[in-house]
């Protein structure tokens, strides 16, 4: 052999080595990555995907779904599409955010343009695509020169018609003479008077804005009147131009003059109205009205201001009829009634019959009630809660719903007959589960994440069970996360001094040293109902915690008392003392995580947004022994500042309870301060006003206490937009940094 080939193998073997080494230290680096801000709130490269707008059709056979800018439909059994409903190259290019099927799935309205209001209503340019004939309408098209997006617009069950909202009034115009738009009221005025769509506080609190119904037979239009004339005006300056800008709201603040309310029949056939008498009490709420099977029985739930009081009421709104309502049932409490957990009414098909849910036995159960609301039985029992009911098979006479019976952390769900038995556990793994329901019941898609799972959408069969196919497995984003060092939820318990049990979670801090003790920062929300400990998927501030992991903290996050999946009693302990027993649990819990081996007990933070705004302030405040930083998001600072329908439903009037107001509110405790704060609110924040953060600086300056504070310009609750997102998790992580 030549030296000069010698030379060459020998070369080329290390070329070959040199290679493998490159590539593993390539790889390791990949490997080795840590989360930066930018990738969180710049980048999003932990955003998962989903399986959106999904419509299932009438057989059962096939559904569909919004894919970029088409909406293709899908067979069950074959997975496969079978048909572009819109978004084929013969269609009118319009592109649109969303899309609704008519009953006969003959149609679809789609929305354009469309704007947000606050925080779920939108206006919006609004078309009907005719599936038959290809043709696009635009609706209420006025080519006008002035913004003519409407809200709301809904197809009638025949499809034949539309109703929508504009300017505070509402329309409705027949799809065969579309250019003729019929006024169903004229008195609408802006901060006055509002038709069909609801005030602020009903949109934020009872969580609807479209505040008017077709009945089944496209025959009338039930809707609300809000008479918000009396309701004090809130100022929000806008800080764009040469002068800020004045922006005005009607906003009820606790203890202040709610809007009155009204409930009305549309007769489309003779074009009248017909007014519900809800009797002589106006200072009331009407959180829902819902058609029953009978189109000519509107259901009215209402519900008194101190809100202990829940009724259901039948109107009787036939042709020639009165509608003054029958009371058929009444639900009581000694603290409050909880909407969202006596939120699944149904009323069957046979007519005779409705579900309803309610804690009255302690636990969120479901019931089965004759249309007079006599009981006929309790279907669910246990001391664990019902979350919802997600389907309802008639035929088989089987409940679908689910439920914390597995753990509190975590979603289930099951099946029940109608008698109560028979139950049976669908779902095994671990985590929360979301199922969306056919209408006939045969198929769910299973919207499944747990805390170490990224989202997925299962299909199933339901009868038998079965595991038809894997719609999102999110494939790039966990490829995404291989590339990354992650430090994974750990789930804990344990028992404050009274022996109560609460549950949490820990992310240790990245390459922990044996003996070294690292600072941990607590995220709070703790809002009665809420849970942060749920065995879900974070997209957003898992990763950042990530990168204060990858920086040697430590996070930690603890549910206390007032929050949900545990029963009523453990929710509602806080009732008319919002602040005293959250706070307690979480210094409690702040002092349980000192007592782990690698945490610094002289560094313990605490964070919280809104509710956990007000937590975080409270507990550096009163728990100023125990924690050295807080930051405070958004936060109320004095419940007199915030809402009638929340704050009412928790502390009562103040004018009938002024200490539970005052005695826990942050403003009373300013001069406690010891350690570092941090303040951040939106000057345009429509929910928790910017006043809830001026009131506490001056409290602060009042005591002489020094802290760190920041305004976001024109930004609402959600402090978003642009880069607004990134440059604040960036400060707050400096101010951690400095100060932790």
């Amino acid at each position: 052999m030549l030296f000069t080939d010698l030379f060459a193998i020998m070369s080329y073997k290390f070329y070959l080595l040199a290679l493998v080494l490159l590539l593993s230290f390539v790889s390791s680096s990949v490997a080795q990555k840590t989360v930066r801000i930018e990738d969180v709130w710049q980048y999003y490269r932990f955003y998962p995907q989903t399986v959106r707008g999904v419509n299932w059709t009438k057989d059962g056979q096939y559904y569909t779904s919004q894919t970029g800018k088409a909406i293709l439909k899908y067979d069950i059994n074959t997975r496969k599409v079978v048909d572009t409903l819109y978004g084929k190259a013969t269609h009118p290019k319009i592109e649109f955010d969303d899309y609704e099927l008519s009953q006969a799935e003959d149609k679809i309205l789609l929305s354009n343009q469309t704007e947000s209001i606050y925080r779920r209503s939108t206006k919006a340019f609004y078309y009907v695509f005719d599936l038959k004939n290809g043709k696009l309408t635009k609706i209420y098209d006025q080519n006008a020169d002035w913004d003519t997006r409407i809200s709301h617009c809904t197809l009638s069950p025949d499809g034949s018609k539309v109703a929508f909202v504009f300017n505070n009034n509402l329309y409705w115009s027949s799809l065969d003479n579309p250019s003729k738009v019929i006024a169903i009221t004229q008195n609408g005025k802006k901060n006055e008077i509002i038709n069909g769509m609801a005030d602020w506080v009903y949109e934020e609190e009872f969580s609807f804005t479209k505040a008017f119904q077709w009945s089944p037979d496209s025959k009338r239009i039930a809707f609300y009147t809000f008479d918000e004339s009396q309701v004090r005006e809130y100022n929000m300056q806008m800080w764009e131009g040469l002068y800020p800008q004045d922006y005005r709201f009607k906003y009820p603040k606790a203890g202040e003059a709610n809007s009155k309310v009204k409930i009305s029949i549309y007769f489309l056939e003779n074009q009248t109205n017909l007014v519900i008498d809800l009797g002589k009490e106006t200072d009331m709420y009407i959180p829902r009205i819902n058609w029953t099977q009978n189109p000519e029985v509107l259901s009215i739930r209402r519900l008194n201001r101190l809100q202990n009081t829940l009724e259901i009421l039948h109107a009787d709104v036939g042709y020639m009829k009165t509608g003054k309502p029958e009371l058929v049932l009444t639900e009581k409490s000694n603290t409050y009634i909880d909407l969202d957990f006596t939120d699944d009414l149904t009323y069957l098909a046979d007519n005779k019959t409705f579900l309803h849910t309610s804690e009255r036995d302690g636990y969120k159960h479901i019931y089965l009630y004759d249309l007079k609301g006599k009981l006929i039985r309790q279907v669910t029992k246990g001391n664990w809660e019902v979350s919802s009911i997600v389907g309802i098979d008639e035929k088989r006479k089987l409940i679908y719903y689910t439920s914390t019976e597995v753990s509190p952390l975590e979603r289930h769900l099951y099946v029940i007959d109608f008698e109560g038995k028979n139950k049976k556990q669908l779902t095994t793994q671990k985590g929360v589960h979301r199922p969306n329901f056919s209408p006939d019941c045969k198929f769910y898609l299973d919207y499944y994440s747990s805390a170490s799972q990224v989202p997925q959408v299962i299909l199933y069969q339901t009868n038998p069970q079965k595991e038809l196919a894997i719609l999102e497995r999110n494939e790039k984003l966990q490829n995404t996360l291989k590339e990354y060092k992650i430090s994974p939820k750990e789930f804990f318990e344990f028992k404050t001094e009274d022996g109560t049990t609460l549950h949490g979670w820990l992310i240790k801090p990245l390459d922990m040293q044996a003996g070294k003790k690292y600072p941990v920062l607590m995220f709070v929300y703790g809002g009665p109902g809420s849970q942060q400990t749920e065995n879900e998927w974070d997209s957003f501030n898992f990763f950042w915690y990530q990168h204060l992991a990858s920086k040697g903290f430590a996070v930690a996050c603890i549910d206390n008392r007032g929050t949900g999946g545990k029963g009523e009693a453990f929710k509602k302990i806080t009732y008319a003392n919002l602040g005293k027993y959250e706070v307690q649990d979480q210094i409690s819990g702040a002092k349980y995580l000192a007592t782990l081996p690698f945490i610094d007990k002289d560094r313990i933070g605490i964070w919280g947004w809104s509710y956990g705004g007000y937590m975080s302030s409270l507990c550096i405040l009163l728990g100023n022994e125990v924690f050295k930083v807080a930051i405070a998001v958004a936060p109320v600072t004095n419940w007199r500042f915030y809402d009638t329908i929340y704050t009412e439903r928790y502390l009562k009037l103040p004018q009938d309870n002024s200490n539970g107001y005052d005695d826990f509110s942050p403003i009373t405790h300013a001069s406690k301060l010891k350690g570092k704060y941090l303040l951040i609110h939106g000057t345009g924040d429509d929910n928790v006003h910017f006043q809830n953060a001026v009131e506490m600086q001056n409290a602060l300056i009042k005591a002489n206490k020094q802290f760190d504070s920041f305004y976001y310009p024109n930004r609402n609750h959600s402090i978003s937009g642009g880069n607004t997102r990134l440059h604040l998790y960036q400060m707050m992580t400096n101010f951690l940094e400095k100060n932790l």
